[in-house]
């Protein structure tokens, strides 16, 4: 194991302080920016840092009781991460189970979902379920058929952002976007962008480039200025290429990680609407982990595919649909104002995407 970097000790010294001096918000702040770029080598030490992430959100339960079930579930899954990274761990099971039996007798679930059951038995609203479902059960088969019809199989994730609000400069707010993913329609883009998300690649990265009224772009898992980021999965492409300069087929093996690319997959109908989320590139077949979103008062037509269009062309490029907001758009559009640099689209002060978890 790595010696353990000053920076990662100062920090993670300087949010233990916060935390007991009752500013856990001002200590996630500095767990999510210097102490988690300090604890980049190591998956141990990132794990501890997410472990202290869950101390300061338990310590915001504590001091915002309404807001405690949030916080504390947010707690449960830092703990969580931290256990993926670091299995043997016994201080952070210890912390989680105990976190748990805190949660229990607060009567909190252990995810978003309604408690039915405490202890074995049926809650009142769990009575009522049983109940409910019951019912549903005897005339389920009239209806069985159109409901499988028109039930929706696709996954759908959950991002937690942080950005100083358009509105008021002095204040940073949090927010919550949900993104239904349409995997029928771009599998491979689904996938990887999955796949990335459950090796919480994505959390405590930034949206590098905004611009009003055209869309807001982040998912740079490697270098966080848009320069970088990579496929989840191997498709055969190598930045765009599927054979090197002697003709030889690439592999896994042969292409270097930060050059898997997802292929293209925009014949596929979807279009970029408001709400869209959709795959960044600098090339055909070159898509990686950047992503953008598009914000209500945009629908940039020009990178939807054509029938005739030329996608390799310059100037013509086609960029796969992969996913819809079906909450929290008001957060993208929030975040397509934020100032930006002088002559620039980076914001001023960093967007962050805190987390993304499948829903």
């Amino acid at each position: 194991m790595p010696p353990v970097p000053s920076e990662l000790i100062a920090a993670l010294k300087e949010a233990e302080n916060a935390i007991n001096s009752g500013n856990p918000e001002n200590a996630l702040e500095i767990l999510r920016s210097t102490a988690w770029d300090a604890a980049a080598e190591s998956n141990h030490y990132r794990a501890r840092v997410l472990a202290l992430a869950a101390e300061a959100q338990i310590a915001m339960g504590e001091i915002e009781i309404g807001a405690r079930r949030r916080h504390w579930q947010r707690a449960l899954k830092n703990y969580q991460k931290a256990l993926k990274l670091d299995s043997n761990n016994k201080d952070v099971r210890r912390s989680m189970n105990k976190l748990i039996s805190m949660m229990d007798e607060e009567s909190i679930s252990l995810g978003k979902s309604w408690q039915f059951f405490d202890d074995g038995n049926p809650t009142p609203l769990g009575v009522v379920v049983i109940m409910a479902s019951m019912i549903a059960f005897l005339i389920a088969f009239k209806y069985a058929g159109e409901v499988l019809e028109r039930e929706s199989t696709n996954p759908f994730v959950t991002m937690e952002v942080s950005y100083v609000h358009p509105s008021d400069p002095n204040t940073r707010v949090e927010g919550t976007i949900i993104i239904e993913l349409y995997q029928d329609a771009a599998p491979k883009h689904v996938e990887s962008f999955l796949s990335l998300v459950d090796e919480s690649k994505y959390d405590f990265t930034i949206f590098h480039r905004v611009i009003d009224g055209f869309m807001v772009q982040g998912g740079d898992i490697e270098m966080q200025s848009g320069s970088g980021g990579y496929s989840g999965v191997w498709y055969g492409y190598c930045n765009g290429q599927t054979h090197d300069s002697n003709n030889q087929q690439y592999t896994a093996e042969t292409c270097p990680l930060k050059d898997w690319a997802v292929p293209g997959e925009h014949t596929n109908g979807l279009k970029h609407v408001p709400g869209a989320l959709a795959a960044a590139h600098s090339g055909l077949n070159t898509d990686g982990s950047q992503f953008y979103l598009v914000p209500s008062d945009s629908t940039p037509s020009h990178l939807d595919w054509n029938e005739g269009k030329d996608c390799a062309a310059q100037g013509n490029a086609c960029h796969t649909v992969y996913g819809q907001v079906i909450s929290g758009q008001d957060v993208v559009d929030a975040i397509s104002e934020v100032a930006t640099a002088l002559g620039g689209d980076k914001p001023s002060q960093d967007v962050r995407l805190i987390s993304v978890v499948r829903s």
